[in-house]
């Protein structure tokens, strides 16, 4: 993302002016460009990581057992578990997978939504300012449309149930905190995870090169910034 915060700063030298630095460009056009720019890129990550193996065969975003079965997982392979370990693994990134077309909405929802003041943030705001901005828009309502999708996946393997049952006992003593205390809420908190890192790649590749930009603005906007 460094590129990133390199282009970005020219655009920011010229604020809150941004018709100067951006060829004629007005505010309204200059964030026009930018909902254009992340509109392809939430619709692309979606697309990319929504599809089999999107998560389970992309090591940016696969996501591994929870800590307290990784640490395990040599016991329980000599326990004879291994294979099941390994269909956890497959199951919870399949269960990404399958979750993540459910955030196509909320996400194209929060680009038509983004003011002026949004767009000023995200330029100026630095290396995970994308990341920043739909995670306060759609996090909280994502992981609500994540869990039964994951859910569904997950209960399907007894290692699963057996996870949430041990990991439940766990939070009650203070021995496990956060998304680890149970599949469910481990893998919904990576999917999502995983969804905004690859939407901020794909915004980054669209400034590294302009003209691969769906809509004519999002190719003025982002051209002007690579002068």
């Amino acid at each position: 993302m460094r590129t990133l915060i390199r282009t970005l700063a020219v655009l920011a030298i010229a604020l809150p002016a941004w018709a100067g630095g951006l060829d004629g460009l007005t505010n309204s056009q200059a964030t026009s460009g930018l909902r254009e720019a992340l509109d392809q890129g939430a619709r692309a990550a979606v697309s990319q990581l929504g599809q089999n193996g999107g998560f389970l065969n992309n090591p940016k975003v696969r996501i591994p057992l929870p800590g307290v079965l990784e640490k395990a997982k040599p016991i329980l392979s000599m326990l004879g578990r291994g294979k099941d370990m390994d269909k956890l693994e497959t199951a919870m990134n399949q269960a990404a997978e399958a979750a993540v077309p459910e955030a196509k909405t909320l996400l194209v929802d929060a680009v038509k939504q983004m003011s002026v003041e949004d767009a000023k943030n995200i330029l100026t705001g630095g290396e995970d300012s994308v990341t920043r901005y739909f995670e306060s828009k759609t996090r909280e309502a994502l992981t609500g449309r994540f869990m039964p999708v994951v859910t569904e996946q997950t209960n399907r393997l007894s290692l699963a149930k057996q996870y949430n049952k041990l990991a439940d006992k766990a939070s009650a003593t203070g021995l496990l905190e956060g998304d680890e205390a149970s599949v469910e809420q481990y893998v919904t908190a990576k999917a999502l995870d995983g969804l905004y890192l690859t939407i901020a790649e794909q915004e980054r590749a669209i400034r590294q090169n302009p003209m691969q930009a769906a809509g004519s603005l999002a190719k003025r906007v982002f051209g002007a910034l690579g002068r």
